[in-house]
């Protein structure tokens, strides 16, 4: 599944994870802490929408 970032498009591919912000490969998006942020635009967890 993706959900993608509703203030500037970035994309959370959960088969891909986020290494760079130390999210694993593999993570589903309800695994992930509600306080991410995108780190675009620092837009918080609320604002992703499926992709």
């Amino acid at each position: 599944m993706k959900y993608v970032c509703d203030a500037c498009e970035w994309v959370y591919d959960e088969e891909k994870g986020y290494p760079e912000g130390g999210i694993a490969p593999g993570t589903k998006w309800e695994d992930i802490p509600d306080d991410f942020e995108c780190p675009i635009c620092s837009a918080g967890k609320d604002m992703f929408s499926e992709a």
